[in-house]
């Protein structure tokens, strides 16, 4: 049977209001909070429903509400999954893809906020300043000589990943402090590379040669554990390893053993396994590592934004648009299937303009 009307829920929280008030411009779009629903009156809303607005970060939503079999089962006539951010921790990508469910993004929306967090870091770490905060808060008699840092002007940045927000660390690191930038992205040519401001390396090779390493690839199968005890190793004794991405690219206690034999200078981490760490966290323990709890893309700018973006992907979807930000691309000739059997027309194969 054919629907007219389109419904879209969530759980818990969206990005930002200005997420509802796009919806609410179409009276063909229901928007349902689910936070309060007992599960008597959640499970209609979840048979009917062909979007979920989903949380991108572990520990917001419980595993009830992930992506996964078990959701899946109780959302028949499901067609997308849109994630609140760029991440998609809480999406089984391949049980969507199995179901011939699409899974989107708002890929770009935070990257100025995202990038400018590992710019602070960078920087706080280089001059020393959270270690001096720290000291000075401590003591009352210390040798500023033994506080000395580092410019970063002219030196080299490393980065793992070079989409979104790499790209645009690779703009500010060049533009600002006239720094190389070098680039390990697997996914881009080198000439693709070159235009976004870097030249392309393999892993290995930047770790060895950059003085500060920065993480801005997705969490996969490929990038799990990608960070070890191995290229902790090759890394310069004075360099800088900066995660903004994800947990678990990055091996934490390997990390943590690398600082302890002064293998490498200091640490800047937005990204957990657990998040929030514990306070009795070894990584927590070092004064040469800052510390946030993924909150590099937590700015009023970027959510307003992700918001805005997901929400009007999200109307494009309904209306039959092929989105741009797709993370399942395998899925589309099912889902095209389904989509015509849920609204009775075929979604466009060319990407939204």
């Amino acid at each position: 049977m054919v629907v007219n009307t389109k419904r879209v829920f969530y759980i818990k929280y969206l990005m930002d209001p200005i997420y509802a008030s796009i919806l609410a411009r179409r009276p063909d779009i229901t928007l349902e909070d689910l936070n309060n629903c007992t599960k008597e009156a959640m499970q209609p809303i979840l048979a009917a429903a062909q979007v979920y607005q989903i949380s991108s970060a572990r520990g917001e939503i419980i595993l009830e509400f992930y992506a996964d079999k078990p959701l899946l089962a109780r959302t028949p006539n499901l067609l997308v999954v849109s994630t609140n951010g760029v991440g998609y921790d809480t999406v089984n990508l391949k049980a969507c893809t199995e179901a011939g469910v699409l899974v989107v993004n708002p890929a770009g929306g935070n990257r100025e906020s995202v990038a400018e967090h590992v710019m602070a870091m960078m920087l706080c770490l280089s001059k020393r300043i959270i270690q001096v905060d720290r000291f000075m808060r401590r003591e009352s008699d210390f040798d500023r000589e033994s506080f000395m840092g580092n410019e970063i002007l002219g030196k080299t940045i490393g980065i793992v990943g070079i989409g979104h927000v790499g790209s645009r660390v690779a703009e500010l690191c060049r533009g600002l402090f006239t720094m190389r930038v070098l680039a390990c992205d697997p996914y881009l040519t080198k000439a693709e590379i070159l235009a976004r401001g870097a030249e392309k390396v393999d892993l290995d090779d930047l770790l060895c040669r950059s003085d500060y390493v920065s993480i801005n690839c997705p969490l996969t199968d490929e990038t799990l554990g990608m960070i070890g005890a191995r290229q902790y190793a090759l890394m310069r004794l004075n360099a800088y390893f900066i995660n903004t991405a994800r947990g678990f690219i990055h091996d934490e206690a390997a990390l943590a053993e690398a600082l302890g034999q002064k293998k490498i200078a200091g640490a800047g981490l937005d990204v957990w396994s657990k998040e929030p760490p514990p306070h009795d966290h070894p990584l927590l323990q070092c004064d040469n590592v800052l510390v946030s709890p993924h909150t590099a893309g937590v700015t009023r700018e970027a959510r307003a934004n992700i918001a805005k973006v997901a929400a009007e992907q999200v109307l494009d979807i309904l209306d039959g648009k092929r989105p741009p930000h797709i993370l399942n691309i395998e899925v589309w000739p099912i889902y095209k299937q389904r989509f015509k059997r849920i609204f009775g027309f075929t979604p466009q194969d060319s990407e939204a303009t």
